[in-house]
């Protein structure tokens, strides 16, 4: 029986192939869209889930009286936590944005400025479980080890063996050797912590390898700087020990702020709401969300598309249904034959969206700048939920095809009263205006993710960011010749004839601050503003002229009062948000009074109007400018011969800073490059834009082509009664254009009220514009108009004597 129904079915879908086309063509899109996206949430849900002690494991973070989270601690409370509390087994505490420097091996003359490097605890992959290579977890326990990713072992060593040999970490804490000690994976795309190097935090309990930075001390507890999780006992109760570390802070810092602590499961870091994380690759639950939302639409429009032409085509074979059921065919045995076809046609889409997948996972991995492909479904349980639901929609949409035909009385399809019932064409009107719902929605939000871009890379920043390079400072040899070097090198660069001006900071629009502190006030500031956090920037007597940055009172620094030390200054500039919320309503009242910094008097020299430091899913927020003696230059350069330009400032700089690497970045990129999510965003919302409309016009292109079909006769005698092209081609498209006006007014309002609540997360945005909505439906007409008119415009130049002959 079952391979009469395979023969039968083969043939029913080879006899009229442009409706298998289209379905198959239609799903396997569908699928393949669906399979991309869910490869992307597996590997997002599985971040972080591979850690053996993970249950147990959660992080210790900060929250202040508004409620803003972020997960740098004070070091010291790691012993007092654990001595104190018994239900903390262990800890382990890391540390990579103070890490950050040039990495030597000085046997082979390699040297490379390191981004993502790190100090953590000894026991960190005994706490964690991070595949080793080679070496034992425990040797990172000892002082001045390191442990190096297996990409850097072969970057640092080439096929040699980097066990006990040494490398040469230059930063802040000066310049030590470490010994690597051990080789591990490549931290990848499942992990929130992902370092290329990691140093034993042992090195630096000893005080002389601090380099005189005394806030870095380990058992310090008034520097925020630290990552520190615990092993808990199982069970433990989480709020309850945020009130046992809350009361630890008040019993031993009684003095100090509103701060309270907060516990974190490590399992639900990577997607939990932000908390201002430093940790590189932390993601977004609502994303996920939006992203398994699209996939579903895609896949639903695709379902649609499959139903609207099985259901269209049904009355064309009901005189088929009705010879055999007049022949002896019971209901179950068409009702198999049906099931037979619908399988085939889902599983050709199936195979055909596998090798989409295949073939376009290059191009998806670039777009989500992730290492996917479909190994990556079964990381997290999640695909079984995925699979299901094709295989659910699958059986669904084929048994309701099948139960369609099979319930086709005889005497009424032979009679051909089905022909003229109602039922079936509100049906497929009813789907072709959800898909046209969901692709116009999908199209809005488009353009709204691309003008909310557009808005933010073109808006004004309050500074100027073209032709600025930013070169980062020397790390290597800095002995006492240094600062006559750094001096010497100024001076060349400065007679530089491209070069139109320069300037020292330790940060800079788009490259964050050096720190943010409180403990700010003045004899003007309000109550209960004292934990008032403020932006530190530490700059050079250039950096406002080079920026462009004007003064709204006072003045700037002088070359003198730049050119010291590290906190060997009481002179400061305020941006407005500064002065205003230390107090001072007109700016100008701020260069009459002090500000007091915990013991500490500074005064207030000038006011710079606000700018915006960080990009703009942020407000502008108080920022404190400190002079002070920095490495980093900023240079502003004449446009021609760009590359030319680079090799001499790079000649220039090893000239004095020679075994450093040089390095720059522009900084006009380098600011934009914090719209990286959204950039991401709208690259994902175009392509399920363009899938969605496509996959709609598809199916409306083959409910068009049912639609000539089964009025070829009538336009035959409308033809030979006189009606022109025009409006025998007006007569088809019509109706359908009527469907996507309605599709239009139901996707506006829908795609207006979810894009003004994703708009709502920026604190500069767009405005929401009624010319979107029209442009989007004007698109989505003219779409329809081009797949409808093809077939119209063919139907009705045709013959009518060809359409009428068997009359």
């Amino acid at each position: 029986m079952f391979k009469n129904y395979l023969t039968v079915a083969l043939r029913n879908l080879s006899k009229n192939k442009i409706y298998p086309t289209i379905n198959i063509a239609g799903l396997a899109m569908g699928i393949a869209a669906f399979l991309f996206i869910l490869e992307y949430v597996s590997l997002e849900k599985s971040v972080n889930q591979f850690h053996a002690k993970l249950p147990n494991l959660a992080r210790m973070m900060c929250q202040n009286a508004q409620g803003e989270n972020w997960p740098q601690v004070e070091p010291g409370w790691a012993d007092i936590a654990k001595s104190r509390l018994p239900e903390i087994k262990s800890y382990c505490r890391f540390v990579d944005g103070i890490a950050q420097g040039v990495v030597q091996n000085q046997l082979k003359n390699l040297s490379f400025r390191e981004q993502n490097v790190g100090y953590v605890e000894g026991n960190f992959f005994e706490f964690f479980s991070f595949p080793l290579v080679a070496g034992q977890a425990k040797d990172l326990n000892q002082p001045d080890a390191a442990f190096i990713s297996a990409s850097m072992a072969k970057k640092y060593f080439g096929e040699e063996s980097p066990l006990e040999q040494t490398l040469k970490l230059n930063n802040q804490f000066g310049n030590h050797v470490y010994v690597v000690k051990g080789v591990y994976e490549d931290m990848g795309d499942n992990s929130d912590i992902r370092f290329d190097m990691v140093f034993s935090l042992e090195t630096l309990k000893n005080k002389e390898n601090l380099n005189g930075n005394s806030w870095a001390e380990l058992s310090n507890l008034d520097n925020q700087y630290i990552n520190m999780l615990f092993e808990l006992s199982p069970n433990t109760n989480l709020k309850a020990l945020e009130k046992k570390l809350t009361a630890l802070r008040r019993e031993i810092q009684s003095e100090q702020d509103a701060t309270v602590f907060r516990v974190q499961p490590l399992a639900e870091v990577h997607l939990a709401k932000s908390a201002q994380d430093d940790l590189q690759h932390t993601g977004s639950r609502r994303y996920v969300l939006m992203l398994m939302g699209i996939a579903f639409l895609i896949l639903l429009i695709a379902w649609f598309n499959y139903i609207n032409l099985n259901t269209a085509n049904s009355i064309k074979r009901a005189n088929e249904v009705g010879v055999r059921r007049a022949i002896g065919a019971s209901q179950q045995n068409l009702l198999g034959l049906f099931l037979v076809e619908s399988v085939l046609v889902n599983l050709s889409a199936f195979v055909l969206a596998i090798v989409l997948v295949v073939l376009l996972q290059p191009l998806f991995n670039q777009l989500f700048e992730k290492t996917l492909s479909l190994q990556t479904l079964f990381l997290n349980p999640v695909w079984a939920l995925g699979v299901g639901l094709l295989l659910l929609s699958s059986i669904v949409s084929g048994v309701y095809i099948a139960l369609v035909l099979a319930r086709f009385k005889p005497v009424d399809t032979l009679k051909g009263k089905l022909s003229k019932t109602s039922s079936g064409v509100f049906l497929r009107k009813s789907l072709v205006v959800i898909q046209f719902s969901i692709s116009v929605a999908l199209i809005i939000s488009t353009m709204l993710v691309f003008k909310q871009l557009k808005f933010m890379q073109h808006a004004d920043l309050g500074f100027d960011s073209q032709q600025l390079v930013t070169i980062p400072g020397p790390q290597l040899n800095l002995d006492e010749t240094y600062k006559q070097r750094r001096a010497a090198y100024q001076d060349e660069i400065a007679q530089q004839s491209f070069v139109e001006g320069f300037c020292t900071s330790g940060s800079g629009p788009g490259r964050g601050y050096n720190f943010a502190t409180e403990g700010f006030s003045s004899p003007k500031s309000k109550k209960g503003t004292e934990n008032q956090s403020f932006a530190f920037a530490i700059i050079g007597e250039n950096y406002l002229p080079t920026f462009k940055i004007p003064l709204k009172a006072g003045r700037n620094f002088t070359a003198l009062e730049t050119d010291v030390e590290w906190n060997n200054n009481d002179k400061v500039i305020l941006n407005e948000k500064a002065a205003k919320a230390l107090g001072f309503e007109d700016v100008k009242d701020a260069l009459t009074n002090k500000i007091k910094w915990d013991e500490r008097y500074l005064q207030v020299i000038g006011v710079v109007k606000d700018y915006h430091h960080e990009g703009l899913q942020k407000s502008i927020g108080p920022i404190i400018f400190y002079p002070a003696q920095v490495n980093d230059l900023t240079l502003k350069l004449s446009t021609d011969n760009l590359p030319a330009k680079l090799a001499k400032l790079e000649k220039i700089y090893k000239k004095y800073f020679l075994g450093n690497p040089f390095e720059y970045l522009f900084v006009d990129e380098l600011f934009n490059k914090q719209y990286k999510a959204e950039a991401q965003f709208g690259k994902i919302f175009s392509a399920a834009s363009i899938l969605a409309i496509l996959i709609a016009c598809m199916g409306l292109f083959g409910l068009t082509v049912f639609t000539v079909e089964s009025r070829t006769k009538e336009i035959g005698i409308r033809k030979v009664l006189g009606a022109s092209v025009g409006s025998i081609s007006s007569l088809l498209t019509k109706d359908f254009l009527k469907l996507v006006f309605v599709a239009i007014v139901i996707a506006s309002p829908i795609a207006y009220y979810f894009m003004t609540q994703w708009l709502a997360d920026f604190a500069y945005r767009t405005p929401v514009q009624w010319w979107v909505f029209a442009l989007a439906g004007g698109l989505a007409l003219l779409l329809a108009f081009v797949t409808i008119g093809f077939q119209s415009v063919k139907a009705a130049l045709a013959n009518p004597v060809e359409s009428l002959r068997s009359e």
